[in-house]
């Protein structure tokens, strides 16, 4: 073992014990450590004495035994049954309920979460009943916790954040960092935890209040642990059994911001399966139809999300099913619903269609796209945005569903259109049918950009970030001359804000003649022209319901990491 520096004023002590570069003898010094320590000596000493913990480094102890249990108990159940043989739980749900600091908490509620994980462990969790409860008090007000114990200033939290958003432009202080970080983990392993008694129907009543429920998807705690399901996961983990659904759906704002994470790249997918699985359900169904409808329709372009194949298709079928099913007078929504759901149908009857026909009448379809989009454009710059709005629509009516290129850039361009216009809500479901559509995923700069500015018209303050911090990424990345190259000029805000999509249209539709249009008739993934090819002949073998994944599935997912899609 290294030597104690000559400056540590305690020779031995827990720190030294670290500075150990064997793991073998680091583990068996740490064993040894923790075995020499007195829980209660005759002096009244030891680790049930408050006094004794606040002396010198002693207070570390807790800390760090804590952290220890759950580092070792992570993805390894045989440490996990020797941690609960031990004996770990109740004063692991000591430091839970607060009995020294909240920074014990932290690794306490971590502890607890990886035992909960296990079937063999779980039931020695769940035997202490107020585990859950202190759970959700957790995630309730771990921000306030951690600002008022650590940071102090509770009120400068907001300009903080506008601090961080310049990267540390107006002085971020490392205090307020590491207090967003550490709250952030607090919040994340309490959902972590929570998760886990999420799939046992007895615990979602506990779990299931609305004052819970109502704030669940503004719980960020997956941005600093990736591992975290963060509030979305757990929504998805409770929409997935038919007892967490209904108080789902009858809480008020919830399928609106179901609604509006089902486009943020990390969580995409999980509030997704929570639409599909509410609609499905003929109990709530009439209570999210006309709110989720919308949003499901500009996604039905999606192809493959993740692990979900023909992600597209699976909304097509549940949307159908919700039209036939209000013919027999289970449900019953708007007539503007009803019609988007009819439009979405027709189009995917005009995908049939158009494979039908020979490749000269396609090619003709696309040039007469190309003339009507460059009408729209000069309407555009003459400052005619109504008008280049309806060339664009017009357009879009001529472009064959497969030429998903220039179907980006329609989509797009009057997704500007409807900004100019001062219509938000269009712009942004032009602008996220044009990010479904492009390849790769969610990656289309100028649409992210025109998102963000129309989410911001709305005062949907966290997504027009997510969606701006995409958009740098994309042209930090990006090896578009036109993006670069205006973004180091400095007048992305003009360029973005009022300029059209001359050059991308144009070089799309020339390598498509160059290559006799074979690449404009072509999806963007490999295998997409086969999935189209059998999509129609093979219909009958796509009505699998979509409630079928297993909830060991579902359970393993919310522990796969949530990374960005590869630029």
């Amino acid at each position: 073992m290294d030597k104690a520096s000559s400056d540590c004023p305690y020779p031995g002590c827990f720190f030294c014990v670290m500075k150990e570069g064997n793991p073998s003898k680091r583990r068996a010094s740490i064993l040894k450590f923790f075995g020499d320590l007195p829980t209660q000596d005759d002096d009244g000493q030891g680790l049930k004495n408050r006094r004794w913990l606040s002396h010198d480094q002693n207070i570390y102890i807790p800390y760090y035994a804590a952290h220890i249990i759950g580092s070792y108990t992570m993805n390894m159940e045989e440490f996990a049954e020797s941690s609960v043989h031990a004996g770990v739980i109740p004063p692991l749900v000591e430091l839970l309920r607060g009995r020294l600091t909240w920074v014990e908490q932290r690794v306490a509620v971590r502890a607890l979460g990886h035992l909960a994980t296990y079937a063999s462990t779980f039931p020695a969790v769940a035997s202490h009943g107020e585990i859950l409860e202190l759970s959700i008090q957790l995630g309730l007000s771990s921000l306030e916790i951690v600002y008022s114990h650590f940071y102090q200033y509770v009120d400068r939290r907001l300009s903080y954040h506008c601090d961080l958003l310049t990267r540390g432009m107006g002085g971020v202080e490392m205090e307020s960092r590491k207090a967003e970080e550490w709250a952030s983990q607090l919040q994340c392993w309490s959902l972590q935890l929570i998760n886990c008694f999420a799939f046992k129907p007895e615990f979602l009543p506990t779990i299931c209040k609305s004052e819970f429920l109502t704030k669940l998807p503004g719980m960020w705690g997956g941005l600093v642990n990736e591992n975290s399901p963060a509030g979305i996961g757990l929504l998805r983990t409770i929409c997935h059994q038919k007892l967490g659904r209904g108080p789902v759906a009858s809480c008020p704002g919830i399928i609106e911001a179901l609604c509006n994470c089902s486009v943020v790249d990390d969580w995409q997918h999980m509030a997704i399966d929570c639409l599909l699985w509410l609609l499905q359900d003929p109990s709530t169904c009439h209570n999210v139809i006309d709110k989720a409808a919308p949003a499901l329709v500009d996604l039905a372009e999606i192809t493959t999300l993740g692990d979900h194949k023909k992600l597209g298709d699976s909304i097509v079928d549940v949307l159908q099913e919700c039209i036939q099913s209000q013919g027999t007078g289970r449900n019953s929504f708007s007539n503007r619903t009803k019609e988007m759901i009819e439009e979405l149908l027709n189009s995917r009857k005009r995908l049939k269609w158009e494979k039908n026909m020979p490749k000269e009448d396609l090619h003709i379809k696309q040039a007469a796209a190309l003339v009507v989009k460059l009408e729209g454009n000069s309407l555009f710059s003459s400052g005619n945005i109504s008008g280049a709005a309806s060339k664009y629509s017009e357009a879009l009516a001529l472009c064959p569903m497969r030429s998903r290129k220039e179907r980006v850039v329609l989509y797009s361009n009057r997704a500007q259109c409807y900004l100019l216009l001062q219509q938000p809500l269009a712009a942004i479901s032009d602008a996220t049918s044009a990010l479904c559509l492009h390849n790769p995923l969610n990656r289309h700069a100028k649409s992210l950009w025109r998102r963000a500015q129309a989410y911001d018209m709305l005062g949907f303050a966290k997504e027009s970030l997510l969606d701006a911090i995409l958009f740098i990424n994309e042209c930090s990345q990006s090896n578009d001359p036109d993006l670069s190259l205006r973004q180091n000029k400095g007048d992305a805000g003009d360029i973005y804000g009022q300029e059209s999509d001359d050059s991308e249209w144009e070089t799309a539709s020339e390598s498509d003649i160059g290559n006799d249009g074979r690449d404009a008739m072509e999806n963007d993934d490999d295998d997409n022209e086969e999935e189209v090819d059998s999509e129609w002949k093979n219909e009958g073998d796509r009505k699998d319901k979509y409630d079928k994944s297993s909830v060991k599935d579902l359970k393993n997912e919310c522990n796969v990491q949530l990374v960005e899609d590869e630029p």
